[in-house]
Order: structure tokens, then sequence, then C-alpha cells
């Protein structure tokens, strides 16, 4: 489906029914989602888990949560860098986001939706608690995959007790115009995982290691699965963060969503069995939360690597 379209990045099939560790077709794409996470650090997923009805009524609740005045979603406050609303910022003049923590969770999307709506808007809660409960299903389905091939299944479990959801909801306004402005500055997420969908405008862009950017075409049923710093200390840097940026052009405005995991409540460190004299451990055991302040203070935006200067051995 989206592979005429990719070239470059690995194209991984998911089915909700299929999600079964016991089928024979379980342990062939435990192998395949490991090397494409080695290699690229992200792949595409094509997932059934989210229906062209829910895609449809999700991206129509995130156009019309931007429609809100800027003082209202002004309100989306966190103690967390950068779960809250960020907007209005010289650097990337064009980029606008919402956050909702424990997007999971039915009491996290009434919070937001109740800050947004005072008087409640039932089609917006319901579109963001089925979306991130589908999308969270298939980063789930991944990292058992992934623990899977690393023999670290036990270890995989106490991180997913401590995973707690984010939902970015982003808008991109367009540039009015064919020359390629830029959306968000090249980075890599702080995240322990990121799962990501475009709707029909692309803009999504993601460097390979040899230094080429590629261009990621949307479709409804692609999701963009990529690892964040969080994963790359937890695998003792088996598996690298891909960096990726946002570049616009056109006169249409783009809308994104981002699932980000996060872990609280427990250090993440490498499993003793991704460690030896030939990988030696590389990061000590860290705060996850802790993390994301440094990488917002003066020295952690300096930093090339952040992870690195925070916790680096």
């Amino acid at each position: 489906m989206g592979s005429l379209q990719q070239p470059n990045l690995p194209v991984i099939q998911f089915s909700v029914k299929e999600s079964n560790p016991d089928s024979s077709s379980w342990v062939t794409k435990c192998a395949e989602v490991t090397h494409a996470l080695e290699e690229c650090g992200c792949f595409i997923a094509t997932y059934d888990g989210v229906s062209q009805e829910l895609h449809d009524a999700i991206f129509l609740a995130t156009q019309e949560l931007f429609e809100l005045p800027t003082e209202v979603k002004v309100l989306n406050t966190s103690d967390t860098p950068s779960h809250g609303y960020v907007g209005q910022i010289p650097v990337i003049p064009l980029y606008e986001g919402l956050g909702i923590e424990n997007a999971t969770t039915a009491h996290g999307v009434q919070r937001f939706t109740k800050l947004m709506w005072p008087s409640g808007k039932d089609s917006f809660s319901e579109s963001v608690l089925m979306y991130t409960k589908a999308v969270a299903e298939l980063d789930q389905i991944v990292m058992r995959m992934v623990a899977k091939s690393y023999g670290i299944e036990k270890h995989y479990e106490s991180i997913l007790g401590s995973t707690t959801y984010l939902l970015k909801l982003i808008k991109y306004i367009s540039p009015q115009g064919n020359d390629k402005i830029l959306g968000i500055v090249p980075h890599t997420d702080k995240t322990f995982m990121s799962i990501l969908h475009q709707n029909e405008v692309k803009g999504l862009e993601i460097k390979k290691k040899d230094g080429e950017w590629i261009e990621v075409h949307p479709s409804p049923s692609s999701f963009i699965v990529m690892a964040g710093d969080a994963c790359m200390a937890w695998t003792n840097g088996k598996i690298e963060p891909s960096c990726h940026r946002v570049m616009m052009q056109g006169n249409t405005d783009r809308f994104s969503l981002g699932l980000f995991t996060f872990i609280r409540d427990l250090k993440i460190e490498a499993p003793k069995e991704l460690v030896d004299e030939n990988h030696p451990i590389q990061f000590e055991a860290f705060d996850h939360y802790k993390y994301l302040h440094y990488h917002a203070s003066d020295e952690g935006m300096r930093s090339k690597f952040p992870l690195k200067s925070y916790c680096g051995i």
C-alpha cells in the first residue's frame, strides 16, 4: 500500500486480528520490526485499527479545536515542558500544538475537553478516546515485538505498567506559496516511542543515516512509528531515534497527530540482557520527566546530544 511511495522507509503491515504472539507470523514480524527500528529509527505501519470513519472524525475534531480563540487554547498548560499549548513562537511561526495528557483515559480526555469547551463536547471526547486507545494498541504490539526479539519481555511489562500517553494535536499554517518553509526544526523525540499520523497534507521528512531527507507521504492507514531518546537508553543504543522535521509549502493548512509515550515512576535503564563486554552500558538509569525538564533548560537546549550530556556514561 505505502511501499511505492516509500522506497527508503520500511513499510510493515499490522492487523488487530493478527496481533497474537502465538501465531507463526508473529516471530517473523518481531524480527522485521526490530530490524527496521535498528536501521532507520522508525518505519511506516499500515494499521487497520483506525477505521476510515475514525480517521475522518479525529481530524475533524482536530480542526474544530484549532478554530477556538487563542485565549482558550493557551489554557492548555502543563508542568511538563511542551506538554501543553505551544504556539506563536518566532522561530517556528507556522506551528501550533495542544497536548492531552493521560490521553488513553476518559479522565484525561474529559479534563482537556472541559477546559476547551466548558459546557462539554462529546463528539470530541469520544473521537479522541477511541483514537488514542486504538493507536496505543499499535504502540504496545510494536514494543512487545521488540522486547521478544531481545528476550526482555518481562522488562517491557514493567515499562508498560509505567507508560503514560500524551496526544499532541498539531496544526501547521500553510505558507501560501511554493517555497518550502520550515514547520518544525530537525529534532529527535524525547519520548520513549512516538506514533505520528498526518492528514492528506505532506510535510514530514525523516533523515536517513546517510544524511538524506526523505518525505513521508500521508495515507489514512499509514502511521509513522518512531523511537524516541528514552528507547535508545532502554535498548542500550541498539535503537537510535530518527531525526525528523516538517517542511511546509502550498496553500493548505496541515494537521497531524502524535501519540507519545513517557515513563512515569520508573527509572529507565537498559536490561542486563542487553549489556555485555562488547556492548557496555551507555546511559545511567534516569527519570524520564526530569530528562524532559533538563532538555528544556538552557544547557539541554544547547547540547547536540541532550541524552548523552544528561546521563551518558
